[in-house]
């Protein structure tokens, strides 16, 4: 029934434009408040890994998980690609991402203080500032995606 015939008759661009759908980035996504917190969470943890990989290397993978960890999420939430995942509850992912960032770059960041050397020390002031935003997202998640589905239950 569905044979390399079948292929070979579709013209190429409707079989490439087919699979490139699945990866379209949403544009206006990095435009909205969501976009920018997660490109910030990006930039942040990228230069405190940087920091730990020129003082501390001991701390370095830390940062690097979480680099990945937040990329990962920047890129499905920019390729609408979590939808495909609907048995995930990705606000509770996004905000359980956020929770274990905050203890993980407060933990780090007063280790690495300790130090004394010049980079432990800007990592450490990167880290405050990437820990304030990670609250300030887990704060957005709660409000806006978690508390409304919380008082819906309550209400039936």
């Amino acid at each position: 029934m569905f044979s390399a015939w079948n292929r070979r008759d579709r013209p190429p661009e409707e079989g490439a434009a087919a699979e490139l759908q699945v990866f379209s980035v949403d544009k206006t996504f990095f435009s909205s408040l969501k976009g920018i917190l997660l490109e910030t969470e990006l930039a942040l943890t990228f230069i405190i890994f940087i920091c730990f990989t020129a003082s501390i290397s001991a701390y370095m993978a830390a940062a690097l998980l979480e680099f990945l960890i937040t990329l990962t999420f920047l890129f499905f939430y920019a390729t609408q690609y979590y939808q495909r995942f609907d048995q995930l509850n990705w606000p509770c992912l996004d905000f359980l991402r956020c929770l274990s960032a905050i203890i993980i770059f407060l933990v780090v960041s007063f280790a690495a203080v300790t130090s004394r050397e010049g980079a432990a020390i800007a990592a450490f002031v990167f880290g405050i500032i990437l820990v304030s935003v990670f609250a300030y997202d887990a704060f957005k998640i709660y409000w806006t995606e978690m508390a409304p589905r919380a008082a819906q239950g309550t209400q039936q």
